[in-house]
């Protein structure tokens, strides 16, 4: 836990508003007013991402998936990065709309076309659904930018759906992409600890065992294909992982980078002292640092 005074005062009193809201768990009747009621309560944040971004932002579809295309305005495709994005929300919420929030910055910052996957959520879609449309992305940015100019990234859920692409890809056959940026990674859905239990404001594990569940639709929680860290990590790309020190989901993160790293990948985890699961998504100075990293990390690798 961070000491008094170690983080901002914006992000004392994001803190101390997450704390004082309790952590709604869905059942299968209430989810789509679930999901409804997370997407109101996030639209002023985006409209404020989206009015901010400089440059394109349009719907499009990659062989045959719905996609939403972020373009800066001074980027050129012939130097340009790529970075194919996967959002949040432990695959049973979220979507493009609510993750503009780091999406939007994220491109700005690092001067990369980004391409957000409208992937399918679960219990409606489970394993391996959501991977799939992820996998027919790829392959046709491969073959537009190039493995030199794209990166893979995501965050929570969307973590998860970047690692289990790049696995997946490369038992295929596939070229690597150029990086990896992985924010508060949901690698393991099999994971039981449970020592830094109420720490994390924003989830809890009675929230993650359902949408696991929901995910994994009768297969085993500790399947490679749903939880990525029990699969091989060789050959992988460079790779960033972010986590805080009251992430639930630090754990993980910190068994990511030791796996990543005796496979002899390049990996860099940054765990952030008094932060949350994917602090990133609020409006603090320490994600807009991290972000700024994040790009910078992505910028210099495409």
């Amino acid at each position: 836990m961070a000491a008094a005074g170690s983080i901002s005062d914006a992000a004392a009193k994001m803190l101390q508003e997450l704390e004082s809201s309790s952590i709604a768990l869905p059942d299968r009747e209430n989810l789509p007013y679930y999901r409804r009621d997370t997407r109101t309560r996030y639209m002023p944040w985006v409209e404020r991402a989206r009015t901010a971004f400089d440059g394109e932002i349009k719907d499009i579809e990659i062989a045959g998936v719905r996609c939403r295309q972020l373009t800066p305005h001074d980027w050129q495709q012939r130097d340009g990065g790529c970075i194919q994005y996967a959002f949040g929300g432990g695959f049973i919420s979220g979507g493009i709309d609510e993750d503009l929030v780091i999406a939007a910055p994220l491109a700005q910052l690092s001067r990369c076309r980004l391409i957000m996957v409208d992937y399918r959520l679960s219990p409606e879609h489970p394993y391996p659904q959501p991977q799939q449309d992820m996998r027919r992305v790829y392959p046709v940015l491969l073959d537009v930018f190039g493995p030199e100019h794209l990166a893979v990234c995501g965050e929570s859920a969307g973590g998860n759906q970047a690692l289990s692409l790049l696995q997946h890809m490369r038992n295929n056959g596939q070229l690597m992409p150029a990086c990896a940026a992985l924010l508060s990674p949901w690698c393991d859905l099999a994971d039981t600890h449970d020592d830094d239990e109420g720490l994390d404001p924003t989830l809890d594990r009675a929230w993650v065992a359902t949408a696991a569940v929901w995910h994994a639709g009768g297969k085993a929680l500790d399947d490679p294909g749903i939880s990525p860290l029990y699969a091989d990590m060789t050959g992988l790309p460079p790779t960033l992982i972010t986590s805080g020190s009251r992430d639930l989901l630090l754990g993980m993160s910190r068994r990511l980078a030791q796996k990543m790293r005796e496979a002899d990948v390049e990996c860099d985890l940054r765990e952030h002292d008094g932060m949350w699961h994917v602090f990133e998504f609020y409006p603090i100075p320490e994600a807009e640092q991290s972000l700024r990293d994040i790009a910078a990390y992505i910028e210099a690798r495409t």
